[in-house]
């Protein structure tokens, strides 16, 4: 699928299914003509499409929020005073996972009091005129992170905790190695009880690479204010450059809350409807790099199927949810770890990382590939090999394969 400024599969100013009625109707009128014309694309082959059995009225607020995401911001709409991109596609590529070049850095500890010093969690390297990007301050643990795939967010949200909790073995009491657990977060006082994840009592983390947000308006609400310096009603004080030695830089003209809360719930709402592509077909190596993958261990984590409960949205409910992951913390070893805590995630630890999506991946990213938290493996068989810690057993096995067997689970793996 062709890349555009907005990142997105589809140009933002074109319904995709009004896009896909006039390419039909095109199709009919010049049928005569030797000419090839460009189709669209089956539903399981984007990650911008929406989950099926949606009512009209939910797919007409699913067509907002898909406005909302893409919308560009700039000065005069609020953007800034520093920021790291102009809007939620342009870090999200077709909905899916980012480039290096758009890769956000967390900074310091949540819990070790540096935070307001710093000027927040994250960098801003990018700055509206007359204002200061921040720099990258000395001594403080900082971790790459890669903007992740934001499909399917809606099946992961209701997904109960008790399936994800099923899982957990802190104590590793069946002796396998492996050792997962939740992040247990406390929600922001400002997301509303009516939103899954939310309550005045420890949740299960689940989004974020290390389990650090419990709810889709949370992760919603602080990439708008830490991404894009965008204030909303929830968090309506602006992002400033504390340390650059200017404290009265410069302020867009936009009055807080720059995007009122019927905004944010729109891009949430999207974002929940979002579905995941489809796996792709079976075939010979597939099928046995399925088995391969269970036997090395890979499945012990990357847990084929969880299966969510009563949802917010009933298309979503009671639905099997094939995301390759258990949704736990697990210690990946010294080489992938980050030296930086986020809740009670440790510096050594993340979270299982879905696989799904990793068929088209190449398709939203110029025919490249970028794995893990921070993008540095450009291959399958490359993320496979750095994993450590609780995954080394599995590395080792999967290392020792012939030829043939790697082949065939990378194969599957790259399938999903």
């Amino acid at each position: 699928m062709p890349n555009n400024s907005s990142g997105r599969g589809w140009p933002r100013d074109v319904s995709k299914r009004g896009l896909w009625g006039v390419v039909a109707v095109l199709a009919f009128t010049l049928a005569a003509c030797s000419d090839l014309l460009t189709s669209a694309p089956d539903p399981g082959d984007v990650f911008d499409g929406p989950v099926d059995g949606l009512s009209p009225a939910e797919l007409s607020a699913f067509i907002r929020g898909d406005e909302e995401f893409g919308r560009r911001f700039s000065a005069s709409t609020g953007l800034g005073p520093i920021f790291n991109d102009v809007s939620c596609a342009a870090c999200h590529s077709g909905d899916g996972r980012g480039r290096p070049e758009n890769a956000l850095m967390r900074i310091g500890s949540p819990d070790d009091g540096m935070h307001a010093s710093l000027g927040g969690p994250q960098i801003q390297d990018r700055a509206i005129s007359g204002a200061v990007a921040e720099p990258l301050p000395h001594g403080v643990p900082v971790s790459l992170r890669l903007p992740p795939p934001v499909f399917g967010a809606g099946l992961i949200e209701a997904i109960p905790e008790s399936e994800i909790l099923s899982r957990a073995d802190p104590n590793d009491a069946n002796g396998d190695g492996i050792s997962g657990r939740p992040n247990w977060v406390t929600p922001p006082a400002w997301v509303p009880e009516s939103e899954p994840g939310s309550g005045s009592t420890l949740r299960v983390g689940r989004f974020g690479r290390k389990a650090q947000t419990s709810s889709i308006l949370q992760q919603t609400v602080e990439a708008y204010l830490q991404d894009m310096g965008i204030t909303t009603d929830f968090l309506s004080v602006e992002n400033r450059n504390v340390v650059s030695g200017h404290p009265f830089d410069a302020v867009d003209a936009v009055p807080e809350p720059e995007v009122p809360a019927g905004t944010v719930f729109a891009v949430v709402n999207y974002l929940r409807l979002l579905a995941p592509p489809a796996a792709g077909a079976p075939n010979a190596a597939r099928e046995r790099g399925s088995v391969l993958f269970s036997d090395v261990g890979c499945a012990l984590c990357h847990v084929p199927v969880l299966h969510t409960g009563t949802a917010t949205v009933a298309a979503l409910s009671n639905k099997p949810v094939q995301l390759y992951s258990d949704l736990l913390l697990h210690d990946m070893g010294d080489a992938l770890a980050d030296h930086r805590p986020d809740g009670q995630a440790t510096g050594r630890e993340w979270r299982t990382t879905p696989l799904w999506g990793m068929r088209l991946i190449r398709q939203f990213l110029n025919g490249e590939v970028f794995l893990m938290h921070d993008g540095r493996a450009r291959t399958i068989e490359e993320a496979i090999l750095l994993h450590g810690g609780e995954a080394l057993r599995a590395r080792n096995l999967f290392e020792a394969l012939n030829v043939a067997d790697r082949a065939a689970l990378v194969e599957f793996v790259g399938s999903r």
